[in-house]
């Protein structure tokens, strides 16, 4: 009992206090003799004053050692102690669990930053004046190409100029630039703003992907003159085939020449005729109406739909789609219209000459769920100066073609708020047709 006063520090003041003033009236009074254990009883109440002091310091620094260690399940035992020692530990127990909470708050908030942050459309990238990273989300990690991004060095691989402009853009500009990676080709658009951030001056960079800007505008301009071309063509030709019709009947005994010339006339002319309807399915293409089906049977009847139109014994199709019940949620009327497409095409580009040709139809849910269809052929790679314009209208490589095909399956795909993309190499040897459906 006395040894628990004495480590109470109340008591230890009050003390010292009456030991003081009591110390200070023997000396005054010349009792030398009591006043010398009164003083040794003073000093022993200063040692433990001093003790309790350094106890509680080292309490302290045994928490917020525990706290620096994130040991939050640290805890002072409060039973069968002082009444003091309860209170010291019950205090620092209080001040172990709001620091706590606190932590736990900020990591839930960062969480809950980052989240929206890897959310947005836009990516985002925080940079140093030493070119170091602070940090980068999903959406530009993908823009990028790149799985780790720490300094800007690291876009040296990606590309050289893409790595200039971020290093000189100043805060409050806003610039364009296109490179090609292994995903093809990247058009970004990159806004910079600047701020502090733990005392250290930063920049903030929002990139964003343009491509489907650009496409769309192109595409609404080829719409624009195609629908101005097959109404000139149409209002020229109509009336030289109804003349060249008429003429034929009134005159049935016109010389042969005559004959054949009109019937050459009137054959030409709805030859263009049906030739210029096929360009209107370019702008005429109906609203989507999606609904949910099914991967794996809608590609299966796809397969069994090409093999019947074109006999192509010497082309084995492989079809994977994972997981197998995978759905798609689209207008599955148009999107067989791009899938019969592009079949053909893998079809007519292996021929029947080929030995092995091989058709391979891929379908999976990547990590931003979208759904992706690929079909695959191993027929000869699509040249680099041809890929670039395979998706302008008009423009084809096949004699007799029309090139409207593959202007139809983006024009479709982008309607259905998806994406078709190519990916044509000639040292693997495969060319690769890619649908998006977010």
């Amino acid at each position: 009992m006395i040894k628990h006063l004495f480590h109470n520090v109340i008591f230890l003041l009050y003390a010292l206090i009456v030991l003081t003033a009591a110390c200070t009236i023997l000396i005054m009074e010349g009792q030398w003799i009591w006043s010398l254990p009164i003083f040794i009883l003073l000093l022993y109440c200063i040692r433990n004053m001093s003790l309790a002091d350094k106890r509680f310091a080292k309490r302290v620094a045994i928490m917020f050692d525990a706290i620096d260690n994130n040991d939050f399940t640290f805890h002072y035992p409060t039973e069968h102690r002082t009444t003091n020692d309860q209170m010291v530990n019950d205090a620092l127990n209080r001040i172990t669990k709001m620091l706590f909470q606190a932590k736990t708050d900020t990591i839930e908030r960062e969480k809950y930053y980052e989240l929206i942050l890897n959310s947005i459309n836009t990516g985002i990238i925080v940079i140093d004046d030493n070119g170091y990273v602070y940090q980068s989300n999903n959406e530009a990690m993908r823009l990028l190409g790149m799985s780790v991004f720490t300094h800007l060095q690291q876009l040296e691989r990606v590309d050289s100029s893409l790595k200039t402009l971020i290093e000189n853009i100043q805060p409050g500009s806003k610039q364009q630039i296109s490179f090609t990676n292994e995903l093809g080709s990247v058009h970004l658009s990159i806004r910079s703003s600047e701020m502090m951030l733990h005392n250290k001056h930063v920049r903030i960079l929002a990139v964003n992907d343009i491509k489907s800007e650009l496409d769309e505008n192109e595409i609404d301009s080829w719409m624009r003159i195609t629908r101005v071309l097959t109404h000139e063509i149409m209002n020229s030709v109509t009336p030289i085939t109804s003349i060249s019709d008429t003429l034929l009947s009134q005159h049935n005994h016109v010389d042969d020449e005559m004959h054949k010339g009109l019937e050459t006339i009137s054959a030409t002319g709805k030859s263009l005729i049906a030739f210029v309807e096929s360009y209107r399915k370019f702008t005429h293409i109906p609203t989507p109406e999606p609904s949910l089906f099914y991967v794996k049977q809608f590609a299966e009847r796809m397969v069994n739909l090409s093999r019947h139109h074109y006999e192509a014994p010497n082309i084995q199709f492989n079809i994977d789609v994972q997981p197998a019940d995978l759905i798609v949620y689209a207008d599955e009327n148009l999107i067989s219209q791009v899938m019969l497409n592009l079949l053909k095409n893998a079809i007519q580009a292996i021929g029947p000459d080929q030995q092995n040709g091989c058709i391979d139809i891929r379908a999976f849910s990547n990590k931003e769920e979208a759904v992706i269809i690929e079909v695959s052929d191993n027929g000869p790679a699509i040249p680099p100066e041809e890929a670039e314009h395979i998706f302008i209208p008009f423009f084809t490589t096949k004699e007799g073609g029309s090139g409207i095909g593959l202007s139809v399956s983006r024009q479709i795909m982008r309607l259905s708020g998806g994406s078709i993309t190519l990916k044509s190499s000639a040292s693997s040897n495969r060319t690769t047709f890619t649908l998006t459906f977010p």
